[in-house]
């Protein structure tokens, strides 16, 4: 089963509607300049509506550890995910599960491969070559972003079997508020894909 992540939530209503839609995961900006970020406040009364073992993502962009610290404690948030040029070793001080997004155009072995495109960060709605996808899926698991919409999600699961997929504008009606309508048909393209997909075959045939 693909996994779905909704990315972007700035309000309660909106992150439930994707719950109970069939999300595991939302995400939550800690980025100003976004259009889609959210204050600590706002965000920790999200996560604490939210149902249990559905993943509290709180996505930054650069920031200084400390900031994301405080941050984690204060909002309750059980992932993170590094939209910038976050080394390795930054990763790797939290304590918490990591999501490390990929800005590529081919290439790349990441854990979230997202959409090049020169200085943004997330939330392009530009889709990528696929082809970098499939050799990174080959060699183990990843979380597809950058361009999925309920139009084009069923033919990314179908070439490339991710473990996850996240979407954030393909399911807007505007910047930060979620259309409740693709977000419904963007649920169920993902289950269609599922079925018509089969078991997975694992990373060693995964694009094949």
């Amino acid at each position: 089963m693909t996994r779905i992540k909704v990315c972007g939530m700035t309000s309660v209503q909106d992150a439930m509607a994707a719950v109970e839609l069939g999300a595991q995961a939302i995400g939550l900006i800690f980025y100003q300049p976004s259009p889609r970020g959210v204050t600590p406040e706002t965000a920790l009364a999200i996560v604490r509506a939210l149902p249990p073992f559905v993943t509290a993502v709180g996505v930054f962009v650069n920031e200084r550890p400390t900031v994301v610290r405080e941050v984690v404690g204060r909002c309750g948030l059980t992932a993170l995910q590094f939209h910038g040029d976050e080394a390795p070793a930054y990763c790797a001080e939290f304590g918490t599960p990591v999501i490390k997004a990929f800005r590529v155009s081919a290439g790349w072995d990441p854990d979230l491969l997202d959409t090049y495109a020169e200085g943004l960060y997330g939330g392009t709605g530009l889709a990528f070559p696929w082809e970098a996808a499939e050799a990174a899926r080959r060699r183990g698991r990843v979380i597809l972003a950058g361009g999925l919409a309920p139009e084009t999600v069923g033919a990314a699961i179908a070439r490339v079997r991710p473990y996850a997929v996240d979407v954030c504008s393909g399911v807007e009606a505007a910047p930060g508020r979620k259309d409740l309508s693709r977000l419904r048909a963007f649920v169920e393209a993902v289950q269609a894909a599922d079925r018509a997909a089969g078991p997975d075959p694992g990373p060693e045939t995964a694009g094949r």
